[in-house]
């Protein structure tokens, strides 16, 4: 999970604290993976890392609006996931059919994931063409 949060985002961005980039752990054994992973990423990157090591305390959800918010921008596509703002949250389709939507993953991917999705061909057609615009990996 970690190789996964390296790799996904810039970890050299500053942001205000509520976007900051920042690594949660629960006891010493995390707390020191995560430090040790912040390290090795250090090593390939010209710029310091700005990323947090804290220790995990009580977590608030974000606002509806805040969650998805890739996804959300496709009122399309979120149109045809009929979901309530709770189930939102929660839905498996939604998390990655946010992710295709910033671009995130691989066409492949996406080809692979869409059968599964029981999206009308329409808005399957929309996503694929989303993420061929955005593609980052």
């Amino acid at each position: 999970m970690l190789k996964m949060f390296w790799d996904n985002h810039d970890t050299t961005r500053c942001a205000s604290r509520q976007y900051m980039s920042a690594v949660f752990y629960h006891g010493e054994k995390q707390k020191k993976l995560a430090e040790e992973s912040m390290k090795e990423r250090q090593k390939q990157l010209s710029k310091p890392i700005v990323t947090k090591i804290h220790a995990a305390e009580a977590f608030y959800e974000a606002e509806n609006y805040h969650q998805k918010y890739l996804l959300r921008q496709q009122g399309d596509v979120m149109s045809a996931l009929n979901l309530s703002d709770k189930d939102l949250v929660t839905s498996h389709v939604a998390t990655r059919l946010n992710g295709y939507c910033g671009g995130y993953g691989s066409l492949e991917a996406l080809e692979d994931e869409m059968p599964k999705f029981s999206l009308p061909e329409n808005v399957q057609k929309r996503v694929h063409g989303i993420m061929s615009r955005k593609s980052y990996h």
